[in-house]
């Protein structure tokens, strides 16, 4: 299928004055060549596009588990000031980056990291592998959701009834995960979903369907905020949140914070290289950047706003259920507290409904950098790309969701197929993409033809950026290695 106004951009104009040059063992010049690079491409029509699609990236399911989980056990306030300070700082000099790449080069991340340097065109291949290895199960786990939307709708009695509690729930999770059809169909659902947008190209599927999406998955999380924060002892869970006890900071706070960034601004996914690529000249990449941390961020707070106080309103041991992670969290315990809310049948359906809405936005994204890069170097029309990345999608996913049944004999250090997978991805290969990222831009190519493409014009904010991803964000990053190996956060 092809894409609607796809146009012939010429996305760079060669090396500029300054501009670092580099040559390889035949003295040949290295870097974004000076012919102009042509081929189609599609594009976002809007900046409002842009900003949309790329927040909904962002916006996923780290935010709907991970950010409320980490907030509760890592101090509340203490986390959330922690996780805003570096959002403004390590966190938007990353994002910027990652879009002024994308869109300086208009490639897709191997096309994208060769333009740089031909000589790490190989560092692209390895980007890849991210979103290769992350949307099989993160479709797998959005498949729970929608058979969580259903049950709920259904008044499924172990979710949902007088006899529903925590151990019901738990009981219902586990056979579900654990049947060898059930899930697969689900998963089959949700990929289905991803992939028939993305066939659609930029413009017709991702734009258009972010500019419903994103503003449907607000309406919904700040109706659930008003509903919860309405409910008797919410509030001890806005207090836990937002009031900082400088007593509950330590150096495993900072990490957790620095990590449920990394994860949730979709850094390091080849994702925002990519969706750079699509960007307009005309638009700014910082004040987009902004509005994408703005957006991420308070989806963020709300979120938390919707799950800490529903838990504290509606549990008897609030700091024990809030401090559960993941799936035991979304899957089990939340659940558990809709059954004990007015209305909670309905309240259920609405909030699987809002992550539901998430992890589509992000899982679009995800099959979009891997379709980009099959149209690029494969010379693929978009819609064989995506039958490609579909298949991909049905093996690993397969493999992920059977992990929980048939496959649950295969076990390491504790972990399913799908913790494998989570793990690799998050905790081995993004930090690694991250911290060649930085350095490939930093030391291999002029940082000031990047800072050009972002808009940076004072030497003041210039320095301060080039100080952030030479030093401080590759220290930030290996911290985060370092972290996912030996501690576990």
């Amino acid at each position: 299928m092809t894409e609607d106004n796809q146009s012939v951009r010429d996305t760079t104009t060669g090396q500029a004055d300054g501009a670092a040059q580099f040559t390889d063992a035949s003295g040949a010049e290295q870097g974004i060549s000076e012919k102009a690079v042509s081929h189609k491409r599609g594009g976002f029509s809007s900046k409002i596009g842009f900003v949309l699609a790329a927040a909904g990236s962002a916006v996923g399911l780290g935010n709907l588990w991970r950010f409320p989980y980490l907030a509760a056990k890592y101090g509340g306030g203490m986390f959330l000031l922690c996780y805003v300070l570096l959002a403004v700082t390590f966190g938007f000099c990353l994002l910027v980056l990652e879009i002024a790449i994308g869109r300086k080069t208009g490639k897709g991340v191997i096309g994208a990291f060769a333009a740089l340097n031909k000589k790490f065109k190989w560092f692209g291949f390895v980007c890849l592998i991210v979103p290769i290895i992350i949307i099989p199960y993160y479709s797998v786990i959005g498949g729970w959701v929608v058979r969580y939307i259903v049950a709920f709708l259904e008044g499924n009695g172990q979710l949902i009834g007088e006899a529903a509690n925590a151990d019901t729930s738990a009981q219902f999770f586990a056979a579900f995960t654990a049947d060898p059809w059930q899930p697969l169909i689900y998963f089959l659902i949700f990929g289905a979903a991803t992939i028939l947008v993305v066939v659609f190209g930029v413009q017709k599927g991702i734009e258009r369907m972010s500019k419903i999406l994103m503003p449907a998955l607000a309406i919904l999380a700040v109706f659930l905020m008003i509903y919860v924060l309405c409910q008797p002892r919410a509030w001890e869970g806005v207090k836990k949140l937002f009031v900082p006890d400088f007593g509950d900071f330590t150096y495993e706070t900072l990490l957790a914070a620095l990590g449920q960034l990394f994860y949730s601004m979709s850094l390091a996914m080849c994702i925002m290289i990519t969706y750079g690529s699509y960007m307009k000249k005309d638009a700014s990449i910082s004040g987009s950047a902004r509005q994408i941390s703005i957006c991420d961020t308070l989806f963020a707070i709300v979120a938390a706003l919707i799950i800490i106080p529903s838990i504290y309103a509606f549990s008897s041991d609030p700091e024990s259920v809030a401090s559960q992670s993941g799936p035991s969290l979304m899957f089990v315990q939340l659940p558990a507290v809709f059954n004990n809310i007015p209305g909670g049948r309905w309240i259920g359906a609405v909030f699987f409904v809002l992550v539901f809405f998430a992890a589509l936005t992000s899982s679009i994204s995800l099959a979009e950098a891997i379709v980009s890069v099959l149209r690029e170097n494969c010379k693929l029309k978009r819609l064989p790309a995506c039958a490609i990345v579909f298949g991909i999608m049905l093996v690993l996913g397969t493999l992920s969701s059977l992990g929980f049944g048939p496959l649950s004999m295969i076990n390491i250090a504790g972990k399913n197929l799908l913790d494998i997978f989570d793990y690799l991805s998050n905790s081995i290969l993004m930090p690694i993409v991250a911290i060649g990222t930085c350095i490939i831009a930093g030391y291999f190519y002029d940082l000031n033809i990047i800072s050009d493409e972002i808009g940076m014009r004072k030497k003041g904010t210039r320095l301060y950026f080039r100080i952030m991803i030479r030093f401080v964000a590759p220290v930030c990053m290996a911290a985060i290695l370092f972290s996912g190996i030996f501690l576990q956060l």
